[in-house]
């Protein structure tokens, strides 16, 4: 055998062994590094009465793009609630889950939002005003879920709705940064 039919060989053999080994390494655990953006996404829930804001509360969360759990934000108080003799207790407050994913051929992110908020309104047993002497408690809740295209720096509303008892309108803005 020449010398030249001993390197083809050899270099066959090798060539055979490196893509062997390559197929027996297992495939990575976690998704590569490149596709794991670092956001920061906040949510601002605002109050109106007619015009004029009644209350504002931002939310900031920080959400990794692309990780399966997302982001979880619970935010409440157990409010005392008198039923007869018994006292019993209802939470009220913000509940958020947010999760990112990079949206196909842009640079905007797929961001996916479940909102829940509730509280409690007081009003005076002659069904006008606040007062600490209540005939009974009630409680608002609001629920969204939805998902918004957002690219990097961009705000946006995605949400107002109307009170159909106080006439209240409760409007959701969204901001969202990628972290570098």
């Amino acid at each position: 055998m020449t010398t030249m039919c001993r390197v083809w060989i050899a270099t066959l053999m090798l060539s055979a062994a490196t893509v062997a080994g390559a197929q027996d390494k297992p495939a990575p655990a976690t998704t590569p590094a490149g596709s794991l953006v670092p956001l920061k996404i906040q949510i601002v829930l605002s109050r109106y009465q007619g015009e004029k804001k009644i209350s504002s509360a931002p939310y900031v969360l920080w959400v990794i793009s692309n990780e399966r759990e997302g982001t979880r934000l619970r935010m409440g108080v157990d409010v005392p609630v008198m039923t007869g003799l018994q006292t019993n207790y209802r939470t009220v407050g913000t509940n958020i889950d947010c999760h990112a994913s990079r949206a196909p051929d842009s640079g905007a992110f797929r961001v996916s939002l479940t909102i829940t908020n509730s509280s409690v309104i007081l009003r005076a047993a002659d069904g006008r005003g606040s007062d600490p002497q209540v005939a009974a408690p009630s409680f608002g809740s609001f629920s969204a879920n939805f998902t918004i295209l957002l690219s990097d720096g961009q705000t946006a509303q995605y949400t107002s709705a109307t009170d159909p008892v106080s006439g209240e309108v409760l409007k959701i803005d969204a901001t969202l940064n990628v972290l570098k």
